[in-house]
């Protein structure tokens, strides 16, 4: 049985050049586990709105790519998993195409994979968690026909 995903995306950004939702929906589905069924907020946002987030959140200044909510559902909820929402800073993913000097639709995707791990309980706080977290990330892009995220 597939992955079932139902994907609630968000274009709050006022940037173009923004991925169609079937490839956002397919890299965050290539993150889940085999027969998961579940569902995701994905906001496409600007930088003003990532900075506050980022700010509130995180207690750090200025805009980040790929931020993520994990949601913790009240005991005795059933239904479909709702893992949480993610959000994306449109203008900055675009900024790091061109100063990192890879493809667009690569880099969106990576940071959807990203992002999914991320509300799945993944981490990169220590080197470990790095190291798993890249080396999972790296295997889900290839899968997806993308380049190693983390080679130059």
């Amino acid at each position: 049985m597939p992955v079932k995903l139902k994907l609630h995306l968000q274009r709050a950004s006022t940037a173009g050049d923004l991925p169609a939702k079937a490839d956002l929906k397919r890299w965050a589905g290539a993150a889940l586990p085999a027969k998961a069924k579940v569902a995701l907020s994905l906001r496409l946002v600007d930088e003003a709105e990532s900075a506050d987030l980022n700010q509130r959140y995180r207690g750090k200044a200025g805009p980040t790519n790929v931020l993520s909510f994990p949601f913790e559902p009240p005991p005795g909820i059933k239904g479909p998993r709702y893992l949480g929402d993610l959000v994306i800073c449109v203008p900055l993913v675009a900024r790091e195409v061109a100063e990192q000097g890879k493809a667009l639709e690569a880099h969106w995707a990576h940071l959807v994979v990203h992002g999914v791990l991320h509300l799945l309980g993944y981490d990169h706080l220590d080197e470990t968690e790095a190291h798993e977290m890249e080396a999972l990330e790296t295997r889900l892009l290839g899968e997806l026909g993308f380049p190693p995220p983390y080679e130059d």
